[in-house]
């Protein structure tokens, strides 16, 4: 194997599951964008229900809270898999291209051990909660952590495909880094 075929080999490893990964973030784009279309219409029936029909709809700050949830925890997924999550780059992007480097794996190493705590704990908070019901939706209360604990294993999930991109050489942040 020459020099050249090593990072071609390790690209074509890689090609099918940033497929996979960016249909998980299209998908996750997808709720997020339907969930703020909806969260909009129920508090446009809110309004509508309490200054023209006098009688305001009580279910919709209940379902506005488990919305929020989706939006806030997909949204921040996404945001891990494209690169746009909060972060400081005035120290990465005035340091070394070597320390760069570092600041930029240890950023998903901490991503990634933060992701599988909201992973774990958020199923341990969703099957605790999920015995008791949401009042005014009658849904389980279990489904305002669920968000959180799909929302953890993705950030988990995004964090070690972009660790893996760097060791194989093909990070998407090269600007970042070089």
């Amino acid at each position: 194997m020459t020099e050249h075929e090593a990072p071609e080999a390790a690209s074509d490893f890689m090609t099918p599951i940033d497929k996979v990964l960016d249909g998980i973030a299209l998908l996750c784009r997808v709720i997020t964008g339907v969930s703020i279309v909806v969260l909009t219409v129920i508090f446009g029936w809110l309004v509508f229900g309490r200054y023209v029909l006098n009688a305001t709809p009580t279910w919709v700050e209940q379902a506005a809270l488990l919305l929020v949830m989706v939006i806030t925890f997909l949204g921040a997924a996404v945001g891990v898999h494209e690169h746009t999550h909060l972060s400081v780059a005035a120290f990465r992007t005035a340091a070394p291209r070597w320390l760069r480097m570092i600041f930029v794996v240890c950023s998903d190493i901490g991503m990634l051990i933060f992701g599988l705590l909201m992973l774990i704990y958020g199923a341990k908070l969703t099957a605790f909660k999920w015995g008791s019901m949401i009042p005014l939706i009658d849904l389980p209360e279990g489904l305002r952590s669920l968000p959180l604990t799909i929302g953890g294993g993705l950030i988990m999930l995004f964090s070690l495909a972009h660790l893996v991109r760097i060791v194989l050489g093909r990070d998407l942040r090269s600007d970042t880094i070089q």
